[in-house]
């Protein structure tokens, strides 16, 4: 079945905001009276905002009412857009431009499958808004990754079918999500951890979408 679709994660493949999602999100931890590490903030990829204030709650052995999580979780995300508010075209990953080139000149659809709920002010703010033909965000989705909903409802936006797509991914929850989802999965980072992918590249900048599709 030929590709028609490539279908992309946001953060840590167009752009990296994790840096300001570990820095909103320390400082949280430290307002509550504890610190997470970058090693931690990894764990936290790919994983929605309530989950990882979960798994950061846990880490400082706290248990907190739903109420007082939503008005820390809304407290972070302040924090958060204050950082990425700055953001400019700059901060578009190395070689994003070129390959987006390499997918409008092969004929491909394409979309943005993230659980962010800022995706479209992060996509505003780089001015990349109308190289998606379908957005899904945190704002569409009920399911955040490993579960398959974000990819499988871009492909449905799209009118294709999930084995005509190809996700490109850098979260380990993420590769999971395309494969559960019934597509071809790009890991972009170390094939050590992006075990599960169909094919690893370091980044954009050093993959094209000719060398892609004859993989699929």
């Amino acid at each position: 079945m030929p590709i028609k679709a490539f279908l992309f994660d946001l953060d840590g493949v167009i752009v990296d905001t994790a840096i300001y999602h570990y820095q909103a999100w320390r400082r949280l931890a430290n307002e509550l009276g504890f610190d997470i590490s970058e090693e931690f903030n990894e764990r936290l990829k790919g994983v929605s905002r309530m989950e990882s204030l979960d798994l950061i709650l846990e880490s400082g052995g706290l248990i907190l009412p739903d109420e007082e999580k939503e008005a820390l979780a809304a407290k972070k995300n302040q924090w958060y857009l204050d950082l990425v508010s700055r953001m400019t075209s700059d901060d578009i990953l190395p070689g994003v431009a070129n390959f987006f080139a390499q997918v409008r000149e092969a004929g491909l659809l394409t979309a943005l499958g993230s659980v962010s709920k800022n995706a479209s002010l992060i996509l505003e703010r780089i001015g990349m808004t109308n190289a998606f033909d379908a957005v899904i965000d945190g704002t569409k989705i009920s399911r955040g990754k490993p579960d398959p909903e974000v990819f499988t409802k871009g492909a449905a936006e799209l009118g294709v079918r999930p084995a005509e797509c190809v996700v490109f991914e850098d979260a380990v929850a993420g590769v999971e999500a395309g494969k559960r989802g019934g597509m071809f999965v790009v890991g972009l980072g170390s094939p050590d951890v992006l075990t599960q992918a169909d094919l690893v590249a370091p980044s954009l900048e050093t993959i094209t979408v000719e060398e892609i599709l004859a993989k699929v």
